[in-house]
């Protein structure tokens, strides 16, 4: 598997771990690669666990590519929002085993899984596009619209608010927060669960809940690639 995610399938789960800097950034190599591992996954039919770095999730899209040309940047967004899209309709669980901070693409990765496993500490965990000056994608928008709580949701998108881990859990970030030594047990836990229900149902399921959503954000993905951020 590529060296900035790499693959390891244990017993019928596939963790899936970013590796690419200090702060994982997500380039245009880094979703090519998670796509690859995502098939992978697949083939195995595996439910998978993401991770990162002790500290880190991810930081965001590769600021070194957003800031090379307008073009560059709809294009990296694009990809990334078709992950997402693709994540939210994977046939198998997904659980994010967040080690510390996830910020803006990062964050949304949170977004689009279906379970959130966040770590106790000074860790940020939000959006924070309009802090460093861009403007929220649409497909941001619909994410964080439809995953976020009522109640965060404008002071997450608009106001660009950070949250710590515990209180990203109230906002709809996370689902719950471990000590930092439980992370990958209470991950395992989580899959170990998740063996026990049918996965045809769960996919059929999943798609059926999310069906205006990704809609939704299949427009979306196509406004965002008419405009600059």
């Amino acid at each position: 598997m590529s060296d900035l995610i790499s693959y390891q399938l244990d017993d019928g789960i596939a963790t899936l771990t970013l590796n690419n800097g200090k702060v994982n950034a997500i380039s245009p190599a880094v979703i090519e690669a998670f796509n690859e591992a995502l098939d992978r996954a697949t083939q195995d039919k595996a439910i998978v666990i993401l991770t990162g770095q002790p500290g880190i999730l991810s930081g965001g899209y590769d600021l070194k590519v957003m800031t090379s040309g307008p073009q560059n940047a709809i294009d990296l967004v694009a990809a990334g929002s078709t992950l997402a899209r693709r994540m939210l309709a994977h046939p198998y669980p997904i659980i994010v085993a967040c080690p510390g901070h996830a910020v803006a693409k990062g964050a949304f990765l949170l977004l689009s899984s279906d379970y959130r496993i966040g770590v106790e500490g000074s860790f940020s965990i939000g959006l924070n596009e309009v802090q460093i000056g861009m403007t929220m994608h649409h497909v941001g928008i619909e994410l964080a619209r439809d995953r976020l709580r009522k109640s965060a949701f404008h002071r997450s998108v608009i106001n660009g608010e950070m949250f710590d881990p515990q209180s990203a859990v109230d906002a709809g970030f996370l689902d719950k927060v471990v000590p930092a030594d439980q992370l990958v047990v209470t991950a395992l836990a989580v899959a170990a669960q998740f063996k026990k229900i049918n996965m045809n149902a769960h996919r059929k399921t999943k798609l059926k809940v999310r069906a205006a959503l990704l809609e939704t954000l299949d427009q979306s993905i196509e406004l965002d690639k008419q405009h600059a951020l």
